[in-house]
């Protein structure tokens, strides 16, 4: 089979942060070499028959800077044996804003990396101290100001919104001080609770308090006319960007391309079923490095599944879904200013995106009735 999209899980972190549910490997010493190995195992096991002519490659995580520069050359080195990344890939990078030197980001240029993802997520130094991240806001900004400077033009940052209000963080300084890097990418997420985090028992044992749905949708909207009023498009529910440096990566799971995963806890999508790796690394590794299939589950869509997954991630963004019928339920959400129904094309305005999954529910519903 042929795939164009591939997505490597590197676990690593030195901490995990108080709302990550992500399958992490907390380490003091990375094991670059022998996770690179698996890697290139677990390509050339289940892909030995495949064709990877890559448009994207995506290194998420985790944190994958944590392999440090020599270990992303060497991974992405590993991958080329076994792939091919056409001219003018995006190749993108996780990164944490301590592991940002001129050195480091010269270095995964040189290798490859076409751009950089940096896990800032607030410029409140109470904010992060709680979320127990490993840099400050300074490090945040110096990171931003280090990666232009050896020469990164493609770089993203992470905020998340709608903390506890109990930590008094302002949001819209974080979205000034964000404004005023003058980045071509920002991602924006509203914090949610997992139940295994220690924020999800935090929650649950009544220690610390959700920011209330009332909250969490104005901050949702400060953000979009902050970041829309520097010129940025809000092209998908949580992603804003300049012309010409929107996820091409991210954009390939939207409209369900097919797409390669491999690393503990990684995704595969064939464009019809859909599989998954055991979450642990070291279950991951050993079942890697014996020549077996890390594979923990898979699951084969129906029409109904189908059809349901195409309108929610269409959507997610501002291409929309086509729909040429009226109906009394679209009708009422364009009464309401949820969506705009123009051209045959369905789209969610910022207040539907707070409705997201009721809408796409209700929008499957009507579509069923044809």
């Amino acid at each position: 089979m042929r795939f164009e999209h591939l997505y490597v899980h590197v676990p690593f972190c030195a901490r995990r942060c108080v709302y990550c549910d992500f399958s992490i490997a907390v380490r003091s010493s990375v094991p670059v070499d022998a996770f690179v190995t698996a890697i290139a195992r677990e390509l050339a096991t289940r892909h030995r028959d495949s064709s990877l002519e890559l448009e994207t490659l995506y290194f998420g995580g985790g944190t994958p800077s944590k392999l440090g520069p020599a270990g992303v050359d060497r991974l992405l080195g590993a991958i080329r044996e076994r792939a091919t990344l056409r001219p003018g890939a995006e190749v993108t990078l996780e990164v944490n804003p301590e592991d940002v030197t001129t050195g480091a980001v010269t270095a995964w240029l040189r290798a490859g990396i076409t751009r950089l993802s940096i896990g800032v997520q607030s410029f409140d130094d109470t904010v992060l101290a709680w979320m127990h991240r490993t840099h400050d806001a300074a490090g945040a900004r110096r990171a931003v100001e280090q990666a232009r400077s050896a020469g990164a033009t493609n770089v993203s940052i992470d905020l998340i919104f709608a903390v506890p209000s109990h930590l008094g963080r302002r949001w819209q300084r974080d979205l000034d001080v964000a404004v005023s890097l003058d980045l071509p990418h920002l991602s924006v997420y509203g914090l949610t609770v997992e139940e295994r985090t220690p924020l999800g028992k935090w929650v649950a044992r009544q220690a610390v308090t959700e920011a209330p749905e009332d909250s969490f949708a104005a901050e949702f909207h400060e953000a979009h006319r902050a970041l829309t009023g520097a010129g940025l498009e809000h092209y998908e529910v949580s992603n804003y960007g300049r012309a010409g440096q929107h996820s091409r990566h991210n954009r390939a799971y939207w409209r369900r391309a097919p797409y390669v995963g491999v690393g503990p806890s990684a995704h595969e999508f064939d464009g019809h079923s859909r599989r998954w790796n055991a979450d642990a690394y070291a279950k991951w590794h050993s079942t890697v490095s014996s020549g077996g299939d890390p594979v923990e589950g898979s699951e084969r869509l129906d029409e109904d599944q189908v059809a349901a997954e195409a309108v929610y991630l269409a959507l997610r963004t501002t291409k929309g879904l086509d729909f040429m019928r009226e109906s009394d339920e679209v009708a009422a959400w364009a009464r309401a200013g949820w969506v705009i129904l123009e051209n045959g094309t369905l789209k969610l305005t910022a207040d539907g995106w707070l409705r997201l999954d009721s809408i796409a529910a209700g929008l499957t519903h009507v579509r069923s009735r044809y």
